[in-house]
């Protein structure tokens, strides 16, 4: 057995390694070769990575507008400008559509349904059909939009419950490209708490379909709620046009030092846990909470102008949910520059990937309503204040119902969600497809021949 004291051996053409001492300056030489080859793998990572760590607040505030004032949207997955196209049914396309617009004897006025809450549904009809989006070509549009004014209707005796479920039935067993795609492109708009519950068949027509709507929540009524985050839109509330004339609005801001309260609940308490909670804390505390007894009618009514006067008078206005999850109140805020504070657990809201509602509200459990809120909200520096109403007021124009011309608006808002949903290719239970790309039905009749009414998919 060889000895461990034994000469090394020889390995022919590699002994010659074994000849050069490895000296200080081959050492510090080696040193300087990897702390080189680090730095240099570092820089070429921040020059050449595809995809670099994103600083949310960097990307919000860049993602509405740019130095210019044009509102900028965010290019992964929207695209880098839009390029949709959009069919809007006319009213006298349809058989039915004019009684979902107007009632069942057309008494239903649209200059009536422009007002309230409901106002959405008959705004977005009307600047669609002016857009620059909208197409004369069902063969080539993206995607189709249902016009309808039920909130409106129903509420002015237009239409019964019964009667809009019937006649929403038949609409739809009228239109041949809602079957083709099952209503996966096709679009339509329910703009109060109730949602697509104003339908009593959504679930089964339109439960596909695209759902423009505020209200992401109504599982407290319902054994589900109509709403799915993946297909569906949450659109702003209807704030009063009065409000949202740019520069031009009836009831203008007070600064901050000017206000009297600290806060303010402007609504009525119709039942509601968290409404009874904090009117039940402006009595405690009068000089900070301000909770008056709404009137809706008689001498002492609060018009227009008085509802919003009291409601800037506030540095926070507070935002209980009411009837559904969803508050129009959050909207109104922000054109009287009073820092809206949510107080409704499952409000869901829109432009979610443009907005970043931390830097422009405050959102409170609603299970800790009292003197512990009005606590935190006192201890809030005014700067602070200020700086939340200063991004306010840069981001609410996207609550606003202007045309998609504009630099920012709701609708430009609504159309850049929109194109996140587009289908190339449309298929449904009652669609099929040949050999030679052709659509036929169940019967093996091809789409162009397919007549109303149909069996619905």
């Amino acid at each position: 057995m060889a000895s461990l004291s034994s000469k090394p051996r020889n390995f022919g053409a590699y002994s010659h390694y074994y000849a050069t001492p490895c000296t200080r300056t081959h050492q510090i030489g080696a040193l300087f070769l990897v702390v080189s080859t680090f730095f240099l793998t570092r820089l070429f990572d921040q020059c050449y990575s595809v995809t670099p760590a994103i600083d949310l607040h960097r990307t919000y505030s860049s993602a509405v507008t740019s130095d210019d004032g044009v509102l900028r949207w965010p290019e992964r997955g929207y695209g880098s400008h839009l390029s949709l196209k959009m069919y809007v049914y006319d009213e006298n396309e349809i058989d039915g559509l004019k009684e979902l617009m107007y009632g069942r004897d057309g008494s239903v006025k649209t200059a009536a349904c422009l007002k309230g809450q409901w106002g959405s549904q008959v705004k977005i009809h009307k600047l669609l059909m002016e857009s620059k989006f909208r197409t004369s070509k069902k063969e080539e549009a993206d995607l189709f939009f249902v016009p309808a004014y039920v909130k409106c209707v129903r509420m002015l005796g237009g239409l019964s419950d019964k009667e809009i479920n019937q006649t929403y039935v038949k609409v739809l067993s009228r239109m041949p490209y809602f079957r083709r795609s099952g209503g996966r492109d096709h679009i339509f708009v329910f703009p109060s708490g109730a949602g697509a519950h104003l339908f009593r068949s959504w679930s089964t027509f339109i439960n596909r379909s695209i759902i423009l709507t505020p209200e992401g929540d109504r599982t407290d009524k319902k054994d589900t709620t109509a709403f799915n985050t993946w297909k569906d839109i949450i659109i702003p509330g209807n704030v009063d046009d009065a409000m949202t004339r740019n520069g031009r609005a009836d009831v203008l801001p007070l600064p901050l030092s000017k206000r009297k309260y600290l806060a303010n609940y402007l609504g009525r308490a119709q039942g509601k846990a968290g409404r009874l909670k904090l009117i039940d804390l402006s009595k405690q505390y009068p000089d900070k909470l301000e909770c008056p007894d709404l009137q809706f009618s008689g001498t002492e009514k609060f018009g227009r102008t008085t509802y919003f006067e009291h409601l800037r008078n506030a540095k926070f206005c507070l935002a209980p949910r009411g009837e559904s999850s969803w508050t129009l109140r959050f909207y109104e805020s922000f054109f009287v520059e009073c820092v809206p504070v949510l107080l409704s657990d499952h409000a869901e809201l829109p432009f979610q990937n443009v907005i970043d509602y931390a830097q422009v509200s405050i959102k409170w459990p609603s299970s800790r309503i009292g003197a512990e809120l009005l606590d935190y909200l006192a201890s809030v520096p005014d700067r602070d204040i200020e700086g939340m109403i200063a991004r306010g007021r840069k981001i609410r124009c996207l609550f606003v119902y202007g045309p998609d011309s504009a630099p920012c608006s709701a609708v430009k808002g609504i159309l850049w969600e929109l194109q996140r949903k587009v289908r190339h290719f449309q298929q449904s239970t009652e669609t099929f497809w040949l050999h030679n790309g052709s659509f036929v039905n169940r019967e093996l009749v091809h789409f162009s021949s397919w007549r109303p009414p149909m069996p619905l998919p």
